[in-house]
């Protein structure tokens, strides 16, 4: 480590086997062999020659016939029933789609259906995550989206293999599933939580898993939806959406699984109702009726030798454009082997019939795919197909589900982030915890808190006020230390905001702000874009009570967490986030006596005297002191207490509002880093950083004039006194006391400032004139805007970007913003009793109130810290930008923010220095015996951080 002193002073202020015989004549062929790679469609001479029988019995009407599924409830519609038993005995469809209904309703209609059938009937159905997505009485498997989260694929394959199983107990021997398309979209209104996320790798890989699950049991699996319905915001049962993407994005991202699944074997694909012009630009063109999508790219370019369906033919992509039997039609000039669902089985027949009389289509054409799904139904047992047993039927598709769900849930749950190490909670915890359910009562999960602790719980729902909310959160906060709160029941699309009301929001967001919270998802993920801010956060996924029992085990640490986010939800959460333990890292800092860093003893007592004058006189109430040389602590005190009324005593942990050290140690940080990254310019100007200052006098100003303070900003703007009604109280127009959806910044302990008066206060930047350029004016603007700045360039604000980026990695669990939302108020020293516009003693909230009308982040003011924290990351800085191994800011960096940067004052870029003319001073800044090379900043609120190489 580089020799140095530094000084530290706080004061206050995701094969196919056979089945047993059909007891049809045409069914006389043993199958008796397994198929692992059923893509390749192999050709075996009894396949050929079950087929070639079968085809001959054939018309000409039933072979077309053959190529369409129709759609069959077992719900006990009786009307469905006949249509479906009289489209089977007299048009001899190939195959259905079952949809709701039940196990044992269903195995009986199969028997029935395949009974009456003159071919054997494709049973198909989806199941996405398992049988119970269409059928009641059995247990879910979690969404795609929640296998997204899960690291170890071998659960995937379990998964598969589990739902392969549940089809070929029930007689379905084709499973639309697995869903690949990349969700890229978070509004998307249809695939979303479907999707495995919104990498190409994950969807791919897990994809491939899930098919060779179900595969490796007998069951077809397709990979849906061709070629790729994951960015779009229009669902296609209501209307065809359009994706906008060249055949070069195509390729790289939506076309990615498709290819891995068909090169790994995938049985069967599904094609979307998508128009993409770049495949097809015929005007509303779906790519399922498209040649160049279904023959040109997936048969010839992918090279896919397996079954082709398209989607539902009744739905409005196709429908509001293809009528009678049009679409049939066309999906067979396009190359699909199979239609699902085609408006009218009639006319579909008939205008098909019609196109081969008029060449458009060819009897070769529909013959080749029969012959191909006759074989398919030969490789899938149907050639020996044998009733379902209804016996013990709905036992057995539940009988491995729950110890295989428990396992992927337990793998699956996200912690998203745990400032202040908030978890695990701990059994012997004497703090007053609460339940919070917000969006309905989460009964399980509150059960599974209270094997390990007493919790009283409280529910909120979208119906209720912004007052209801308001005198909520003042009773958990007066009467409880931490808060665990439940998002729950709602949608599990994004429409209308996921139904999570404003209201429901606004009180998470307060008390996320206000306490130490333990936020738990319930649900899609994307639903954490309302609340990434609280201090610890868990994406739980699904909402049943099973992951709600998990849950519960997990914030207490039956396990720790494992799950990772399989989508980005906000900036600050972003694909791939995911805490795989409860351990936090610490910065480690030797501490040594005196005497082995050659510092002499005796001075030290000084120190201590004054330290203990400054409070005998009433200065100060308490202080914290420490100071390193080389890269070792050889004196840490605290002194004191918090306050006067001398009840808490200062500790070595006691977290202090920074002020103006914000500016050095978050804002001037985040620069130099920016600056190392080649992203920020010395000599860049605020027009190019800040489009909103565009058009005024502050676009020529450089980089390094502001943070050198001489770019002629005010040192600030009288904009208190606007917001007073009488010089003393706040304006209730721009203030209230009740938190809501316009007064939501909070700026004190029930004092809410009108959101949209931050924009205000920003245009007083933009607006206001510059004083003399080149003139140095010390200026909090100077650094707000720096802020700005950060946020621009990292797509992060301020707080989030040098959390991320120093605070979490150096192991500074103690610094930050907002500390109210990490740590209890004993541990935070109190600043002020401001008998002006707050009319309160500020505790845990900044003092500097322009930063707390910009909801306590700002470049210039709100970092909170304490002692060691701030030494850790000085040390860096003497280290040359290392920490513990690990590069922070090159050396060069270093050297130029520290060092003189002006010929009109003292100032390095973002640092304070030392006069230049030290020895000629009566009272020299910031110390006698401060070389040149020292750095550093002092802070309004009685705190200071020094480093002298």
């Amino acid at each position: 480590m580089k020799k140095s002193i530094l000084f530290t002073a706080l004061l206050l202020p995701f094969t196919l086997t056979g089945m047993a015989q059909h007891h049809h004549d045409l069914g006389h062929i043993n199958k008796n062999r397994q198929l692992r790679h059923y893509g390749t469609m192999s050709k075996t001479y009894r396949e050929i020659q079950w087929a070639d029988s079968v085809f001959k019995t054939m018309t000409p009407e039933e072979r077309i016939a053959q190529l369409i599924f129709i759609r069959a409830y077992s719900t006990g519609d009786t009307a469905n029933i006949n249509q479906v038993t009289n489209l089977i005995q007299q048009k001899h469809v190939g195959g259905l789609v079952f949809f709701q209904g039940s196990p044992v309703a269903q195995a009986d209609l199969t028997n029935q259906y395949q009974a009456t059938s003159k071919v054997p009937l494709f049973i198909s159905q989806d199941a996405e995550w398992g049988l119970g997505m269409r059928l009641d009485s059995v247990i879910n498997f979690p969404r795609q989206l929640t296998l997204g989260a899960i690291r170890d694929s071998n659960l995937i394959y379990q998964v598969g293999k589990a739902i392969g199983e549940q089809c070929k107990r029930l007689g379905v021997q084709i499973n639309f599933a697995p869903d690949v398309d990349i969700n890229n979209n978070p509004n998307n209104p249809v695939i979303n939580d479907r999707s495995y996320g919104e990498n190409k790798q994950v969807v791919a890989h897990w994809g491939i898993e899930y098919m060779r699950g179900m595969q490796s049991v007998g069951i077809i699996a397709c990979a849906k939806h061709f070629p790729g319905h994951g960015d779009t915001n229009v669902d296609s049962h209501k209307g065809l959406p359009v994706v906008n993407k060249s055949m070069k994005q195509l390729e790289e991202l939506e076309l990615y699984p498709f290819k891995r699944m068909v090169k790994a074997g995938v049985a069967s694909v599904m094609v979307a109702h998508l128009h993409v012009p770049s495949i097809d630009n015929r005007p509303h063109r779906p790519t399922s009726l498209s040649y160049n999508a279904v023959t040109k790219i997936l048969r010839h370019q992918l090279d896919f030798k397996g079954l082709i369906f398209t989607d539902a033919l009744e739905m409005k992509g196709v429908s509001d454009y293809f009528k009678n039997g049009q679409a049939g039609v066309e999906a067979m000039i396009a190359g699909d082997d199979i239609m699902l669902l085609p408006q009218n089985v009639d006319d579909c027949i008939n205008d098909i019939e019609k196109a081969i009389r008029q060449h458009k289509l060819s009897w070769e054409t529909i013959d080749a795919r029969v012959k191909k799904v006759l074989r398919a139904k030969y490789r899938a047992g149907l050639a020996d197909w044998q009733p379902v047993n209804t016996g013990n039927l709905t036992a057995d598709l539940n009988a491995q589900t729950l110890p295989l769900v428990r396992e992927l849930y337990n793998s699956a749950l996200t912690v998203l982030n745990n400032e202040n190490y908030m978890l695990p909670l701990r059994k012997d915890d004497t703090s007053r915890i609460a339940l919070l359910n917000v969006g309905g009562a989460q009964d399980a999960f509150l059960s599974s808190l209270r094997k390990y602790h007493s919790i009283d719980t409280f529910n909120f729902t979208g119906d209720e006020s912004y007052d209801d909310a308001s005198q909520l959160a003042n009773k958990i906060q007066h009467h409880y230390d931490k808060l665990i709160i439940a998002v729950g029941n709602y949608n599990r699309f994004p429409e209308n905001n996921f139904g999570i009301s404003p209201t429901e929001v606004s009180l998470v967001q307060q008390m996320q702000h206000e306490m130490r919270t333990v936020t738990v998802a319930f649900g899609n993920p994307y639903a954490i874009k309302n609340f990434c801010h609280g201090p610890a956060i868990v994406a739980a996924y699904e909402d049943d009570s099973v992951v709600q029992r998990i849950a519960g085990d997990l914030l207490f640490e039956s396990f720790d967490p494992d799950g990772r986010l399989p989508v980005t939800v906000c900036p600050e959460f972003y694909f791939n986030t995911g805490l795989r333990n409860f351990q936090y890292k610490k910065a480690y800092l030797p501490l040594v006596e005196p005497k082995d860093v050659g510092v002499n003893t005796q001075l030290l007592y000084q120190v201590d005297s004054i330290a203990k004058d400054g409070i005998e006189k009433g200065a100060y109430p308490g202080c914290e002191i420490l100071a390193m040389k080389d890269g070792k602590i050889f004196y840490y005190k605290s002194f004191g207490y918090l306050s006067y009324d001398k009840k808490i005593p200062v500790e070595d942990n006691t977290i202090y509002d920074m002020a103006s050290c914000t500016k050095i140690c978050a804002t001037t940080m985040a620069a130099m880093r920016l600056y190392d990254e080649g992203k920020l310019k010395l000599h860049g100007t605020l027009g190019e950083y800040l489009p909103w200052l565009r058009g005024s006098d502050k676009v020529p100003l450089t980089i390094k004039n502001v943070m050198l303070h001489q770019a002629g900003f005010e040192p600030d703007f009288p904009y208190l006194g606007l917001m007073l009604t009488d010089g003393v109280h706040p304006n209730p127009d721009i203030f209230h006391t009740v938190r809501d959806s316009a007064y939501s910044v909070r700026v004190a302990e029930n004092m809410y400032m009108r959101k949209s008066y931050e924009d205000t206060l920003n245009m007083e930047i933009r607006n206001d004139k510059l004083g003399k350029k080149h003139n140095y004016v010390y200026s909090d603007i100077d650094f707000q805007v720096m802020g700005y700045i950060v946020q621009q360039l990292t797509g992060l604000p301020l707080n989030e970007y040098v959390k991320r980026t120093f605070y979490d990695k150096i192991g500074m669990p103690s610094t930050g913003f907002l500390p109210r939302e990490r740590y209890p108020l004993d541990r935070i020293a109190p600043t002020e009793c401001e008998k002006v516009f707050r009319l309160q003693c500020l505790h845990g909230d900044v003092h500097d109130p322009r930063s707390a009308m910009f909801g306590g982040v700002a470049g210039h003011a709100g970092l909170f810290s304490d002692a060691y924290d701030l030494a850790a990351l000085m040390q860096m800085t003497l280290d040359g930008g290392t920490f513990d191994g690990v590069h922070y800011l090159k050396p060069s960096t270093i050297k130029l923010f520290t060092s003189y940067q002006s010929d009109i004052s003292r100032r390095g870029i973002g640092f304070d220095k030392p006069f230049k003319d030290q020895s000629k001073l009566d009272y020299p800044y910031p110390a006698t015996y401060a070389s040149p090379l020292t750095y550093g900043h002092t802070g309004y609120t009685g705190t200071c951080v020094w480093v002298d190489p």
